[in-house]
């Protein structure tokens, strides 16, 4: 898929390899040229300029782009910029690097998710950008992992307990807005959601197709 990367710093060089490692093409917008020597190694497109300016996301791709990070060293860039992603363009993955935890919430309302700068990793924002799964810890037999798996849109609304199948499979938390909470019936899925659940090696495929149901419309 074509990603967009908004910043060209060590947060945003960082990322460039890992998805062009992964099978992306990646476009890198940057307001300073001398930021874009750190891409050096890389085939990543450069392009001068604004990540809020929608010309400059026009020539990026943003019309094929399936998901952008923004990820300046200032808050209010870096929601300008997710939000046009979302609102003008709908790419479907928009992450924004966060200084100001305490905004994480209005960003969450907006259906982006955010990677606070006390705790970012690289791999955390490619993850939530390409959607994929990341083990956090498995047992010593290699029967029980716990993993993190963004929630699809789809589930927006409903009880997260659905997704849970006896001791097969069972969302255990979710974090949401920069915090974690453990998953009690009452709790509803929301968009930009990230589940920890506990799985069975034999059951990852079946926990995969629940959430694709969600997605069909069923549950």
């Amino acid at each position: 898929m074509h990603v967009i990367v908004v910043g060209c710093g060590r947060v945003g060089s960082s990322l460039v390899p890992q998805l062009e490692g992964a099978g992306h093409t990646v476009t890198v917008i940057d307001r300073q040229k001398r930021a874009f020597r750190r891409l050096e190694g890389t085939n990543a497109e450069q392009l001068l300029g604004t990540g809020f300016d929608r010309d400059v996301l026009v020539a990026a791709g943003a019309e094929r782009a399936k998901a952008l990070a923004a990820v300046t060293s200032g808050d209010n860039s870096n929601i300008l910029a997710a939000r046009i992603a979302k609102e003008n363009f709908q790419i479907p993955s928009v992450v924004a690097r966060i200084y100001d935890p305490r905004r994480a919430s209005i960003y969450q309302k907006l259906g982006i998710a955010t990677v606070a700068t006390v705790s970012w990793t690289t791999s955390q924002v490619v993850r939530r950008l390409t959607g994929e799964n990341a083990t956090n810890w498995t047992d010593q037999s290699g029967v029980l992992s716990l993993v993190q798996r963004n929630l699809p849109d789809s589930w927006a609304g409903k009880r997260l307990v659905e997704l849970s199948e006896g001791e097969r499979f069972r969302v255990v938390a979710v974090s949401r807005a920069g915090q974690a909470r453990l998953v009690s019936p009452e709790v509803i899925g929301q968009e930009g959601d990230v589940l920890h659940y506990l799985v069975n090696s034999d059951a990852t495929a079946d926990f995969e197709a629940r959430l694709a149901a969600g997605s069909e419309g069923g549950h």
